[in-house]
């Protein structure tokens, strides 16, 4: 017989040591699995949402708490529209869009509503002291705007015919190229909840407009607005020359980290927030729940490592007489010691991958529910723990092994 086939006998006949050191590595891997898989998901969620944002940045009024992203322009505080003057002509290297807006209520059809005033792309290069700024000019020299910055969009300054009739680069960019003074843009939502079509006539703060389009869907409070010229609706709303936010798209993150700075400086009577802010509370959440995972798998391990040797020790104690036999009829203690190891790594091995089944659902049920992710599982985490299932049950079954290998024949049979 092998010394194989008796190390699986053995397991089979003693069950009850097997099943506990099973479930020991089994709980410790489906822990690690699952957490690391949790947050890593979340990570990339988070890069995600980076990525998809760009380096925006938000300039709006002094004492204004950002809630909401989406919802920001809609607190009721203002700022001088000169503001945004102030940042074109600033040349400040990094801004590739200015989006400036003004929310006021209105009533449509008997329904109330917001009503964003809009600055269009094209109205920038309607004064003639902003044509030579770089920010909305492409296609110049680094010497002719003093600063060299690579990496922006270049090209995505410049207005095409295209771009003038294209609405869906508004879900991205926030941006709209051209839109006359008589002329609205209906959020999705509230377009199909009215029945609202491109070419429609409405009347909207007391004056009449005509649809120019439909705006696609967001996934933002804008879905249930209406935009217009950011200057006909301060005519309307007898507001003045003011906004209450100024949405600023950077070029690459890296000059979005610099521009913070450098707007706080220009505009000291506002406030000045970059959208990493934002997902900073979800990058700390991710952090702890690393942090934690490591933890947790850490204290399971040392545990676990425990509970495996004290499992292996009692298991030497009672096949005393059984391993006595075989070193009476010339087994090694090498070979005792390898039969016991060779256990443990029948152990790590068989709980490890129990672990990994039960901690890939335990990752795909928690983390929609409790996290709001799409999981995926961690492949990093799959290998990491399989590997230390095996290491850990092997090492703490060490002493063991060894106790068994320097047993005295003679005084196991003494014992029986």
């Amino acid at each position: 017989m092998s010394i194989y086939t008796m190390t699986l006998k053995e397991m089979f006949r003693r069950p009850g040591h097997s099943l506990t050191a099973f479930m020991i590595v089994a709980v410790g891997v489906t822990a690690l699995i699952a957490v690391e898989s949790i947050v890593t998901s979340s990570e990339k969620k988070v890069a995600s949402q980076m990525q998809q944002l760009g380096a925006n940045i938000l300039v709006l009024p002094e004492g204004v708490t950002l809630h909401d992203y989406h919802s920001a322009d809609a607190h009721g505080k203002s700022m001088p529209e000169e503001y945004v003057t102030r940042i074109t002509l600033a040349q400040a290297v990094g801004v590739e869009e200015l989006a400036p807006k003004l929310s006021v209520p209105a009533d449509l059809k008997g329904q109330a509503i917001v009503v964003t005033g809009i600055l269009p792309r094209t109205d920038f290069y309607k004064k003639s002291a902003w044509q030579s700024v770089d920010l909305l000019t492409a296609g110049l020299s680094p010497s002719a705007i003093g600063t060299k910055h690579e990496g922006c969009g270049g090209n995505s300054h410049q207005i095409a015919a295209a771009d003038k009739a294209d609405l869906s680069s508004y879900a991205t960019t926030r941006v709209v190229h051209e839109l006359d003074m008589d002329a609205l843009l209906v959020g999705a939502d509230l377009a199909k909840a009215e029945g609202i079509s491109t070419g429609d006539s409405l009347t909207v703060l007391g004056a009449n407009f005509q649809v120019a389009g439909i705006l696609p869907a967001t996934g933002t409070s804008d879905d249930g607005r209406v935009l217009a010229h950011l200057h006909r609706v301060q005519e309307l709303a007898e507001t003045g020359p003011i906004v209450n936010v100024i949405e600023v798209m950077g070029c690459c993150e890296e000059a979005a980290n610099g521009l913070v700075g450098d707007l706080d400086e220009l505009l000291p009577d506002a406030r000045v927030v970059t959208i990493s802010q934002i997902l900073e509370t979800q990058i700390m959440v991710n952090q702890v729940m690393k942090r934690l995972s490591y933890a947790i798998f850490g204290i399971l391990v040392l545990l676990g490592g425990a509970s495996i040797a004290s499992v292996m020790f009692a298991n030497v104690a009672e096949r005393r007489r059984e391993l006595g036999t075989l070193m009476a009829l010339g087994a090694t203690p090498s070979m005792i010691s390898r039969m016991i190891l060779m256990k443990a790594v029948a152990i790590g091995s068989i709980g490890g991958l129990c672990g990994l089944a039960l901690g890939i659902l335990a990752a795909y049920v928690a983390g929609p529910r409790f996290v709001g992710v799409a999981t995926t599982v961690s492949i990093e985490s799959v290998i990491a723990g399989l590997m230390i299932a095996v290491l850990v049950a092997v090492l703490a079954s060490y002493p063991p092994a060894r106790k068994a290998a320097h047993l005295d024949p003679c005084l196991c049979f003494q014992d029986a």
